[in-house]
C-alpha cells in the first residue's frame, strides 16, 4: 500500500509539473519563476525558460515618459480636433456674414425701390390735388377766362384739368362746364383737345 501511494504521488507531481509545463508553453499560465530551474538543468524538457524581467529606476522613468507621451499625443489630437472645429466654425461664420451681406443688399435695394414707389405716389397725389385745386380755381372763374388759361396751357395738363373738372361735376352732381369750355374754344384746339381725352394716354 505505501509503495503504490508513494508511485500514485510520484504519477501525481508529474502530471502537475507537466501540465504545468505544457500551459506555460501555450501561454495559458505565467509560470517563469516557477519552471526556470527546470528549463536550466532538464534539456529534455522543449524551450526556454522564460523569467520575468526585472524592472529599474531608468525602466520606470521610461515608463513615466511613455505615459506621457501618449498623453501629448491625445492632446495634440484633440488640438488637432478643435483646430478643425474652429476652422469649420469660422467657414460657416464667413458664410453667414456673405448671406447676410446679401440678405442686406437685398433689403437695401427693396427699400429704395420702396421709398422710389413712395415718392411717385406722394408725386402723384401731389399732381392730383394741384390739378384738382386749378380745376376748382378756373370752375369758378368766368367760361371766357378759364378758356383763355385752358388755351395756355400744354395738352397733357389741360387734359388732365378737364378731365378732373368732369369728376368734380360727377361727384358733386353738378353740370359740367367742360363742354361750355368747348364751345368758347378756337374749333382747331377743342377737337386735338377732345381727341386726346378720347383716347385718354396716360402721357403725351
Amino acid at each position: 500500500m505505501i509503495g503504490r501511494t508513494i508511485v500514485l504521488l510520484l504519477l501525481i507531481a508529474i502530471l502537475s509539473v507537466g501540465g504545468l509545463i505544457w500551459f506555460d508553453f501555450l501561454n495559458v499560465i505565467d509560470a517563469k519563476s516557477v519552471l526556470a530551474p527546470l528549463y536550466k538543468h532538464l534539456p529534455f524538457i522543449p524551450g526556454e525558460g522564460r523569467t520575468q524581467p526585472a524592472i529599474g529606476d531608468d525602466d520606470l522613468i521610461n515608463l513615466d515618459a511613455e505615459r506621457l507621451a501618449i498623453m501629448q499625443e491625445a492632446i495634440m489630437l484633440r488640438e488637432m480636433e478643435l483646430d478643425t472645429r474652429q476652422s469649420e466654425i469660422d467657414s460657416r461664420n464667413d458664410d453667414i456674414q456673405r448671406m447676410a451681406a446679401v440678405l442686406q443688399d437685398r433689403q437695401d435695394q427693396l427699400d429704395d425701390r420702396e421709398n422710389t414707389i413712395t415718392s411717385q405716389r406722394n408725386e402723384a397725389d401731389n399732381k392730383d390735388r394741384i390739378v384738382e385745386q386749378q380745376a376748382r380755381y378756373l370752375t369758378g372763374m368766368p367760361p371766357q377766362a378759364a378758356v383763355g388759361i385752358l388755351n395756355v396751357l400744354d395738352d397733357q395738363l389741360a387734359i388732365d384739368v378737364l378731365r378732373k373738372t368732369e369728376d368734380i361735376a360727377r361727384a358733386e352732381g353738378t353740370a359740367s362746364v367742360v363742354a361750355f369750355w368747348f364751345s368758347l374754344m378756337e374749333p382747331a384746339r377743342a377737337a386735338e383737345l377732345q381727341r386726346k381725352m378720347a383716347g385718354r394716354p396716360s402721357s403725351l
